[in-house]
């Protein structure tokens, strides 16, 4: 009787024990309800970051989109503009006399000037055309000499007429004309050639210029001095004044 009774409390303890284990074990797994509701929560945090990743990413984009643009309007407000309205007088005077004459297209115009000077400047023993050895007259004599240019280079980007002035030697212009012409471009640009001289005509020089420079729409240019009628002649012409 008293074995039986034992035996009973320990079967009865064993159920316990396997009851209390299975409890256990279902409190600690999640239920299925549970485990949907986190994923789903796992999921919307996740996506929640993406979108936060992707919209920082595209604020940063518009952000330099809209500095790349700020610095190219910086830029072009900073480069001068390459093409303008203004006159300018450009002129070669080895005397004076063309100088004066360059100066009252100036006046009339209100053109800048621009005075060509010889790296060399010419001597009056240069000048000498009765000397078949002097300076002029044997650059004058070769129509590939191209001396050099004394003064500063100019920026032309500014004009948009330019009158070129220049004494009459040996017929022709000085062959520093032809440097300087070769050395600019002058597209876009109306150029209006004038000569000072004591008898000569303009000649050919102005065509010999167009020729050289190979820019720039070139008009028939004219002889003038210190008592023509500049501002007529420059009316005329229906381009500045």
């Amino acid at each position: 009787m008293a074995t039986n009774k034992k035996r009973s409390v320990t079967a009865l303890l064993l159920m316990m024990a396997v009851l209390l284990f299975t409890l256990t074990a279902c409190g600690s797994k999640p239920t299925s309800g549970e485990t949907t509701a986190q994923t789903e929560a796992a999921s919307q945090a996740s996506s929640a970051e993406t979108k936060a990743a992707e919209s920082q990413q595209g604020q940063t984009a518009s952000e330099a989109q809209q500095a790349a643009t700020t610095a190219d309007a910086q830029q072009s407000a900073d480069k001068p503009a390459s093409g303008g309205t203004k006159t300018l007088v450009v002129y070669f005077s080895a005397t004076g006399t063309t100088k004066g004459v360059a100066e009252q297209i100036a006046s009339v115009t209100g053109a800048d000037t621009y005075e060509i000077t010889a790296a060399q400047t010419y001597t009056e023993a240069d000048l000498n055309w009765n000397d078949t050895n002097s300076r002029t007259t044997l650059e004058q004599n070769d129509k590939s000499v191209r001396p050099a240019i004394g003064s500063e280079t100019i920026s032309l980007d500014a004009y948009s007429t330019i009158f070129i002035g220049y004494p009459i030697w040996w017929g022709e212009e000085p062959r520093i004309m032809d440097t300087f012409v070769e050395s600019y471009d002058f597209t876009g640009k109306t150029m209006i050639p004038f000569c000072t001289s004591g008898g000569s005509g303009i000649g050919a020089s102005g065509s010999n210029l167009a020729a050289n420079a190979k820019t720039g729409t070139w008009l028939e240019g004219a002889r003038l001095s210190g008592s023509s009628d500049i501002k007529g002649w420059i009316d005329g012409l229906g381009v500045a004044g």
